[in-house]
């Protein structure tokens, strides 16, 4: 059973987001958060596996709760629910260790499935989303640790560029395969080849170093 506690501002959305959370049979909703603050102390009472999670809210705004609860709780897994008009705040979400977002609007087979995949170990980014974030950002010039980044990213091969500008594009292993005519397993050790190469943890911050080093790839 996947143990998830939704944190949102708004009574209506936070009660619905549960409802949908609670209907399936694998995921169990452990309480509901009004602010960050309040998410907080039941991650601590409830250890959930999911926290979903708002951005903008009183007390505590989603970003920082992320920030603490990543530190606090590596076990606890955020994913971020979005709108459109959150895209630079999503960048920053992420930065503190969020596993992924999804926009509040998707539809609720597609949040059940987020959840199960967050709670997996994996990430979850909404395509429809990513590439309105990338294009909001206004990277500086690289500093020094993005040189480095930068030089590691030219010892990909040319289908591991290829990958990665694709998993930078929002698309899951599944979609990516399917793009390029491959299997699942292929992209997935692609994936993990990538991230050794770049020395990064897991697809979200590759995500994220895509995006800022894009204008000078």
């Amino acid at each position: 059973m996947i143990r998830v506690l939704v944190c949102d501002d708004e009574q209506l959305l936070r009660e619905a987001l549960g409802r949908i959370v609670d209907v399936a049979d694998d995921l169990h909703v452990v309480g509901l958060a009004e602010n960050g603050s309040q998410a907080l102390e039941l991650v601590a009472k409830h250890s959930p596996d999911v926290v979903l999670m708002d951005i903008r809210m009183p007390v505590l705004d989603g970003i920082e709760a992320t920030r603490l609860i990543v530190r606090a709780h590596p076990a606890t897994r955020v994913l971020i629910l979005t709108t459109y008009d959150l895209d630079s705040y999503v960048y920053a979400a992420l930065q503190a260790g969020a596993s992924g977002f999804l926009l509040k609007d998707a539809p609720s087979e597609r949040l059940r499935d987020g959840v199960r995949i967050v709670a997996a170990g994996n990430s979850v980014l909404a395509p429809e989303a990513t590439t309105r974030m990338i294009e909001a950002l206004r990277p500086d010039l690289p500093d020094e640790s993005d040189q480095h980044l930068l030089a590691a990213i030219q010892t990909l091969t040319d289908r591991e560029r290829e990958v990665l500008t694709l998993l930078a594009a929002g698309h899951s292993n599944q979609a990516i395969a399917d793009h390029l005519h491959l299997s699942r397993h292929t992209i997935k050790i692609h994936v993990s080849n990538i991230l050794a190469k770049l020395n990064l943890p897991d697809r979200i911050q590759a995500v994220l170093a895509h995006t800022r080093l894009r204008p000078h790839l």
